[in-house]
């Protein structure tokens, strides 16, 4: 069987192994494909019966060239990247990886909610630079401290993710609202479930871990921020496009948002004329949250499962099916 990866780079730059993959199949690792060059992709695939992708589309034209295709694996799991329903039509399998970073991402959240509360990084940076050793006090701080202890974080998309999260601020003191459209005892027992106006009214700190959909794309915008508490904090771990990127900038200027982690944005890598860039109190990442070895190698592990269930004629983690 000949195996294609068309992006390799990003779950494995060379501290992890293919060769579980290798033994199903002849594998070929391209570090990187084209995300708007679709020759590319199509020459790529070739022959190929099966391609993991990660943000590669995979559109109609790119199926119909090629001929062989039986299995498109995503090394993620969104998968808006492909389009399912044309695959399904053509008898095409597509599996994604349904967890991996669960605990990542709601470690990295968090870290991000603590860097904006205590903003360590900078005033190590201004120590190391001599200004502690010249204040005139024993102490100095460039931005408010701020204790989470009895604040409220309100989750929108409470899937795995948003549950890990909500229990890492539950620890903290906090108390949880969630947002999603299915409610389960797991989650209840981290959080109380409200409607969304609800939780834009009372959230000290809003978290986003939604899919995205046509219903959650830019969910926060400028009318939902108005109905935000003043001073309120956003992060955005999950899916850039779930924010309107300019509302957001307008906020966080005018003050009205206090302050945003972001670890996504709608077009990636950033675009320099983001305004997001430009807007003060802003800390981004460049879509680093997911990518721990641990979450990595639990990607590589899935990616071999779902190819082996398929082989054997029982396939899982199928998104169309």
């Amino acid at each position: 069987m000949k195996i294609v990866i068309l992006e390799g780079y990003a779950v494995n730059p060379g501290d992890l192994s293919w060769e579980r993959l290798e033994q199903l199949g002849d594998v070929t690792v391209y570090d990187r494909t084209s995300l708007i060059d679709e020759q590319e992709a199509i020459e790529r695939i070739g022959e190929a019966e099966v391609v993991f992708i990660n943000k590669t589309p995979i559109t109609q034209k790119i199926i119909d060239a090629s001929p062989k295709l039986k299995m498109i694996s995503l090394l993620a799991t969104g998968y808006n990247v492909v389009d399912i329903d044309y695959a399904k039509k053509r008898g095409i399998v597509v599996t994604n990886v349904p967890t991996y970073g669960t605990d990542s991402v709601g470690q990295f959240t968090i870290a991000m909610l603590l860097e904006i509360c205590h903003r360590i990084g900078h005033h190590d940076r201004e120590v190391k630079q001599g200004r502690w050793a010249k204040s005139p006090d024993w102490t100095f701080m460039d931005y408010p401290m701020i204790e989470l202890a009895g604040k409220t974080m309100g989750i929108i998309g409470f899937g795995r993710i948003g549950q890990r999260t909500g229990q890492i601020a539950q620890a903290l003191g906090m108390r949880v609202l969630a947002f999603n459209r299915s409610q389960s005892d797991a989650g209840r027992a981290i959080a109380d479930y409200v409607d969304l106006d609800s939780l834009l009214t009372e959230s000290d700190v809003i978290s986003l871990h939604s899919p995205l959909t046509p219903e959650t794309n830019q969910i926060i915008n400028r009318d939902s921020i108005a109905k935000m508490k003043d001073g309120v904090i956003i992060l955005n771990t999950s899916r850039g496009p779930l924010i309107q990127e300019q509302d957001l900038a307008d906020a966080l200027n005018s003050g009205k948002v206090y302050a945003a982690g972001l670890d996504v944005v709608a077009v990636e890598p950033i675009q320099a004329d983001n305004p997001l860039l430009q807007a003060r109190n802003t800390i981004i990442t460049p879509h680093i949250a997911w990518a721990p070895k641990e979450s990595r190698q639990r990607i590589i592990e899935a990616a071999e499962a779902n190819l082996s269930a398929f082989l054997a004629g029982q396939p899982i983690h199928v998104v169309n099916p």
